[in-house]
């Protein structure tokens, strides 16, 4: 007979170790070690199978994961020579940002496998025809997103009705819908408020999908049929809430789409965010995107794309790169972060932050939905002051020591000096023009403290 490897220990309760610790704490109140995150979620000090009793979900992990590096499109052949020495350097999957229809797919693609590598390229205008035909003859995934166009430009590429005749021909020839939801969290959403925004804006993609008779036939009737759903999602640093959210998003997609009675075919593509970045003692930047990243992996990433360590300062360039790209290199290959499938599976602690996010988020989509859906909420404003609100809250934080960034609210060195490091500006940009409604900008939460260093540095 097989005996267990903890048949000799006695099971202990929650109510002994509860116990235990109000005897630990001599007289101080067990309420006062319970932290409550910024999305309302009580932490506790610790955590038992007690705590997976009253639900039950499962969610659908990726196998694998890839490295992914993105190729700033200037010309098809500088963006080729640039892809084939990434893919010589560990990168097995590419993304392209590409301005302008004027740069060949054919020069870009020259000498690459599009059956062993993945490659994706995001577009700064809409053109149908361009994407279906290049998608057809070069297995390229192109990601059009007119709703995140619209939150992070205040305006749509033509209108409302045209926009949305683009994306519908888009979906019946390619099957992709794209979801550039990397905006909220950098804008400074909380969590909670990331997990519903994605959920209601692929539920407005959805909707128009269901009430489209051809659309709804495609993939309603069809036994193999599935909508390919690309998410961008950006991660910060609260380690093991930004696992248990990639967990949350694909556990509630999944619901969602059910309810439509379409199958999902989800990709997240995974970044470090930019609002806990720094200028000053940039090297830490460093630190910060390898515990994002090994997050993203554990959450359930299929791709991951890091953010160089000087990204804020400098233009792109070779040593950065392969600082970003041996980071991943690392985890997957040293650290065996790809030998391992579901690792964050069982775990007390991230099981119970799953499901109370998940309660939290669905909660919010479906306020957002009683209230006319995501872009009537964007046109009202509602959207981008509840992430104001949610950005204040952090940057109180920060500017009384109460979040850290080592470096510069905390041990900084003085004698660190950036003013002629800088080839990019690293502020928070905002021109001065009419939009249809209110941009949802990025800020990082060290700006105001960095402003006032480089002034300094003047005198």
């Amino acid at each position: 007979m097989t005996k267990s490897l903890f048949d000799d220990f006695n099971s202990v309760s929650a109510k002994a170790w509860k116990q235990k610790i109000q005897l630990d704490l001599k007289g101080e109140e067990y309420q006062n070690i319970i932290w409550k995150s910024p999305e309302g979620i009580d932490v506790k000090p610790f955590y038992t199978h007690e705590d997976l009793q009253t639900f039950s979900h499962s969610v659908n992990m990726p196998s694998s994961w890839s490295i992914c590096e993105t190729i700033y499109t200037k010309n098809g052949k500088d963006a080729n020579a640039k892809a084939l020495h990434s893919l010589s350097k560990g990168s097995d999957s590419l993304k392209f940002i590409m301005p302008n229809t004027d740069i060949s797919v054919s020069e870009i693609l020259q000498d690459i496998d599009t059956s062993t590598t993945n490659i994706y390229a995001d577009l700064s205008y809409l053109d149908t025809q361009f994407i279906i035909n290049n998608w057809k003859d070069h297995n390229i995934n192109f990601n059009i997103d007119v709703i995140g166009n619209l939150t992070k430009s205040g305006n749509w590429y033509i209108d409302l009705n045209n926009d949305f005749h683009h994306f519908k021909n888009l979906v019946r020839k390619t099957q992709r819908i794209s979801v550039d939801a990397t905006g909220y969290q950098n804008a400074g959403a909380n969590i909670s408020q990331e997990i519903a925004y994605v959920l209601a804006h692929t539920n407005e993609y959805l909707n128009r999908v269901y009430n489209d008779d051809i659309l709804r036939l495609q993939f309603e009737k069809k036994i193999d049929a599935k909508i390919y759903l690309f998410v961008q999602i950006a991660v910060g640093s609260n380690y093991f809430f930004e696992i248990a959210k990639l967990r949350t998003i694909r556990l509630l997609l999944n619901k969602l789409f059910l309810e439509y009675h379409f199958k999902i075919d989800l990709c997240l593509e995974v970044t470090p965010t930019k609002r806990n970045k720094t200028l000053y003692d940039y090297n830490t930047n460093m630190i910060r995107t390898t515990t994002e990243s090994m997050s993203a992996i554990l959450g359930g990433a299929n791709l991951i794309n890091n953010l160089d360590y000087d990204a804020l300062y400098h233009k792109k360039n070779e040593f950065g790169s392969r600082i970003s790209r041996n980071q991943l290199l690392i985890l997957k290959h040293e650290s065996y972060f790809n030998s391992v499938n579901n690792i964050s599976d069982g775990s007390y602690y991230i099981e119970s932050l799953t499901n109370q996010l998940a309660k939290k988020s669905l909660m919010l989509f479906k306020q957002i939905e009683n209230n006319k859906g995501f872009i009537s909420q964007l046109f009202d404003g509602t959207i981008q002051r509840k992430i104001k609100e949610s950005a204040r809250k952090e940057q109180y934080l920060f500017d009384n020591d109460i979040e850290i960034l080592v470096g510069t609210n905390k041990y900084h060195n003085l004698k660190d000096k950036m003013q002629n490091e800088l080839e990019l500006y690293p502020f928070k940009k905002t021109n001065v023009r009419k939009t249809l409604i209110e941009p949802i900008i990025a800020t990082r939460l060290s700006e105001t403290i960095e402003k006032e260093r480089l002034k300094n540095e003047k005198k």
